[in-house]
């Protein structure tokens, strides 16, 4: 394991250094192990804040280049620190991507596949987020407009 290892996983996965340079050691040194040893972790740290209280955030919205698709979305969050960041304002901005991207289907919005990486869920792209920023965050609600 090198400062280099650990600098890229670090750029792959926007995970801070420390927690990166554990995942490496415990995956001895192997990247694809250390990036799955995060989203598991993700994931636990996700499930342990999911019930803190989210009452910071923004409203974002996107409109397609063509005019006929709209999206208004409200993300939330727990402290308006983090509402304010660049990483949790792009978040927003690729939830609305995803939500003009979609046409309305059965499938519940978090348990939809991401559309810039079919093999992740919407869920995946936020529980990375949450790891990221150390906060409960959470999708209140969104809507699209067609014509």
């Amino acid at each position: 394991m090198s400062i280099n290892d650990i600098k890229k996983l670090r750029d792959e996965t926007s995970v801070s250094i420390i927690e990166c340079k554990k995942a490496l050691k415990e995956a001895k040194g192997d990247l694809g192990k250390a990036k799955e040893i995060l989203r598991q972790w993700g994931k636990q740290l996700a499930e342990k804040k999911k019930e803190r209280s989210t009452a910071q955030g923004i409203i974002d919205s996107y409109i397609h280049p063509n005019k006929k698709i709209g999206v208004l979305l409200e993300l939330n969050c727990e402290t308006d620190f983090v509402a304010k960041s660049a990483d949790f304002q792009a978040l927003a901005h690729e939830l609305c991507l995803q939500v003009a991207g979609k046409e309305e289907d059965e499938t519940p919005f978090l348990e939809q596949s991401w559309i810039k990486d079919e093999s992740k869920s919407v869920k995946d792209l936020v529980e990375g987020y949450i790891m990221k920023t150390g906060e409960n965050i959470t999708i209140k609600r969104h809507i699209r407009y067609s014509l």
